[in-house]
C-alpha cells in the first residue's frame, strides 16, 4: 500500500491554466465593480483537507441562516435525505453526526461566481473501493478551467499533488508511479451567491498554515493492488448528482464520515465551548485505568473534549444464601392466616420447598419470616429458593411489593459506558444542550448467572447511542444510569423480543432514548414524560437518589476492565 511518499509539497512543475489557490480574489474585470461571490460550505476531513458540500446543501444552509435559524443547529435532512444524521452547529462551526457522535469542523468560504462553482460543477476522484470523493474546491476550479480551455491535461503540482489529470481519458496519473485513477466531472445545483454578512467567515483563509494544510498531501494517500482501466476517449459530459453523501468514499483515508471505532475516546475534534447549562461536579476528575482485579467506579464528571468511561461492575463476593435471608427477614412468632405467594401454600403449612443440604437447621419448612421494611410474610425456605434462582448478589426483592433489600445487581456482561456533552438541543428541551451516552458490549461467553452458561452470546446493534437533555433532571438521570450500569442493570442476556434471537444482549427494563432529532421509532424526542418514567424504572431496580449519597455508585462492586 503506497502512502504519502508519492506526493510532493509545493512543487514547481508546469501548470495548465491559472491558479485558484485561494478565494481571496473579489474583483471582476470591470474596474470599480465587485465580482459576485459564490458561497461554498465545506467540511474538514481527517487529514485536514476541506471538502465541499453540494450546491444544494450549501444553498439550504444559507437559506436557514437568512431566516435566522442558526441558534440550535441546522439539520441537513431537508436538503439531502441521505444526510439526515448530520447537524451543522453554526455558532461553533461544527458538523455533528447523530448516530456516531463524530464531530467535524465546517467553514463558509467565498469564491468568484465566474468560476466553475457558479454552474455547480465539481470534479471527483475514485477510491479503490468504488466511491467518489470531491477534490478540494481550488483544485476542482483548476480542473474545470483547464477543461473549459480544451486542454488535454491539468498538472496539479502547483497544489502540492504529484499528479497530472488526463482530461480526455478522465484519469488521474501519478507522475512517479504512473498509477492511474478514474476522475469524473460532476454536475450539481449551482452554489448560492453571497447575500450580506450572515456569518463571520469571509473568503477562504490564505495564511501559510491553512494553505499548507491544504497542499502538503494529495487526494489519495493509499491504494490497493488493482488498477482502473482507461477512461472513455471522448470529452466527459456532466454526470448528475443522485443524493450522494458529500465526498462519499469508502477509502479509509478520505471517507468523510468514517465508521466510529469501538473505542470512542478523544474523538472530539477542536475546542468546543461548554454549554452554560453543564454543571460540572466539584472535585478533580478521576483517571480510570485497566486493572487486573477491576476497580470501583466513582461518579464521573462530563468532559467536552473527550469521553468519560464507566466500566460495568461484577457482583460483589457472594454471601451465603441463608445469611442473606436472615439479614433481611425476621422470624414471626405468630403465623398469619394467609397464603405464601411463592409456593401458594398456606403459611401455616410447610413450605413447598425442601431444606437444601448446605442449609443449617435454623431454616425449617415451617419457618415463616417477615421482611423487615415492607412487612410482607413468606416461608423463609421459599424466599431462599427464590434467591438461589436469581443472581445471588446479596440482595432480596419482595415478590409482593417489589421493594429491594440491599444492592440489586444484574447479569449485564462486561462492557463500556461513555458520556459526551453536545451543544445541540433536543426537541422539547430548547434551553439546554444534550448528553450523549454510548454503550458498547462485545460478544462473549455466558457466565453462571446467564441462561446458558458456557455458551456464546451475541451483541447486536452495538455501540448503542442514547440521549438525555443536559438540564438538572437529565443530569440526575445520568448519574442514576451510571449507578445502574455499575450494578449491571442496563442490559441482560436473553431472547430478543424483536428478532426472537436467543442468547443475545438485550435491554433490561430501563428505557432509553436512541433518537436525537426525531421520534420515528417512538424512542426519541419530544417526550415530556420520559425523564419521570425512567426515574420510576430506575427506582424499581433499586436505583434512587439515595444511591448518589454513597461514596461511589456501587459499594463493594468491582469493575470489569475492557
Amino acid at each position: 500500500m503506497a502512502t504519502g511518499s508519492s506526493f510532493h509539497s509545493g512543487g514547481s512543475g508546469s501548470r495548465n491554466g491559472p491558479s485558484f489557490a485561494s478565494a481571496s480574489s473579489s474583483s471582476s474585470g470591470v474596474p470599480g465593480q465587485a465580482q459576485p461571490m459564490a458561497v461554498v460550505w465545506e467540511w474538514q476531513d481527517d487529514l485536514g483537507f476541506w471538502r465541499p458540500y453540494t450546491g444544494q446543501v450549501s444553498s439550504y444552509i444559507e437559506q436557514c441562516l437568512q431566516r435566522g435559524a442558526n441558534s440550535n443547529g441546522i439539520c441537513l435532512a431537508p436538503a439531502d435525505p441521505s444526510l439526515s444524521a448530520y447537524i451543522i452547529d453554526i455558532p461553533n462551526l461544527k458538523q455533528f453526526r447523530q448516530d456516531t457522535g463524530k464531530i467535524r469542523a465546517v467553514r463558509r468560504s467565498l469564491f468568484p461566481q465566474s468560476s466553475a462553482l457558479g454552474s455547480g460543477v465539481l470534479w471527483e476522484w475514485a477510491s479503490d473501493e468504488g466511491g467518489w470523493t470531491a477534490y478540494e474546491i481550488r483544485t476542482s476550479i483548476l480542473l474545470e478551467h483547464s477543461y473549459q480551455a480544451a486542454q488535454a491535461t491539468a498538472d496539479l503540482s502547483s497544489h502540492g499533488y504529484n499528479y497530472i489529470v488526463d482530461l480526455t481519458a478522465l484519469e488521474q496519473v501519478n507522475k512517479s508511479t504512473s498509477y492511474r485513477r478514474r476522475v469524473r466531472r460532476q454536475g450539481s445545483v449551482p452554489y448560492p451567491l453571497a447575500s450580506g454578512s450572515v456569518i463571520h467567515s469571509g473568503p477562504a483563509c490564505t495564511c501559510h498554515q491553512c494553505m499548507s494544510n491544504s497542499s502538503t498531501a494529495g487526494p489519495m494517500l493509499s491504494r490497493s493492488r488493482h488498477s482502473f482501466s482507461s477512461g472513455q476517449a471522448n470529452r466527459p459530459s456532466l454526470q448528475p448528482q443522485h443524493g450522494r453523501l458529500p465526498g462519499t468514499s469508502s477509502s479509509s483515508a478520505y471517507s468523510p464520515y468514517p465508521r466510529r471505532p469501538l473505542s470512542m475516546g478523544n474523538l472530539w475534534n477542536g475546542p468546543w465551548s461548554t454549554p452554560t447549562s453543564v454543571a460540572h461536579p466539584s472535585g478533580p476528575p478521576h483517571a480510570f485505568g485497566h486493572h487486573a482485579n477491576g476497580l470501583s467506579i466513582p461518579t464521573i464528571p462530563l468532559h467536552v473534549n473527550g469521553s468519560s468511561n464507566v466500566n460495568s461492575a461484577l457482583a460483589a463476593p457472594a454471601q451465603k444464601p441463608e445469611e442473606v435471608i436472615k439479614k433481611y427477614m425476621e422470624e414471626v412468632p405468630v403465623v398469619p392466616d394467609e397464603d405464601c405467594i411463592i409456593c401458594m401454600e398456606r403459611l401455616s403449612c410447610p413450605s413447598g420447598y425442601e431444606v437444601p443440604a448446605e442449609c443449617s437447621q435454623s431454616l425449617q419448612p415451617n419457618t415463616v419470616g417477615r421482611l423487615t421494611k415492607c412487612g410482607h410474610t413468606f416461608h423463609m425456605l421459599c424466599m431462599l429458593a427464590m434467591y438461589n434462582n436469581g443472581t445471588k448478589d446479596g440482595s432480596l426483592q419482595c415478590p409482593s411489593c417489589k421493594m429491594i433489600y440491599g444492592e440489586k445487581t444484574g447479569t449485564q456482561p462486561k462492557g463500556k459506558m461513555e458520556i459526551y456533552s453536545i451543544p445541540q438541543s433536543l426537541p422539547g428541551h430548547p434551553d439546554c444542550g444534550t448528553i450523549q451516552i454510548i454503550y458498547n458490549i462485545p460478544p462473549g461467553i455466558q457466565g453462571p448467572e446467564h441462561p446458558n452458561p458456557g455458551q456464546p452470546y451475541t451483541c447486536r446493534g452495538f455501540p448503542r447511542f442514547c440521549f438525555l437533555p443536559d438540564n438538572d433532571k437529565g443530569r440526575k438521570v445520568l448519574e442514576l444510569l451510571k449507578v445502574a450500569w455499575t450494578r449491571r442493570l442496563i442490559f441482560t442476556v436473553g431472547t430478543s423480543s424483536t428478532t426472537g434471537e436467543p442468547d443475545t444482549v438485550i435491554w433490561n427494563e430501563i428505557h432509553h432514548k436512541t433518537e436525537m432529532m426525531s421520534n420515528v421509532s417512538g424512542h426519541g424526542y419530544p417526550d415530556p414524560n420520559y425523564l419521570d418514567n425512567v426515574l420510576s424504572e430506575l427506582a424499581s431496580q433499586g436505583v434512587t437518589e439515595d444511591c448518589l449519597k454513597q461514596d461511589t455508585p456501587s459499594q463493594g462492586a468491582q469493575g470489569s476492565a475492557m
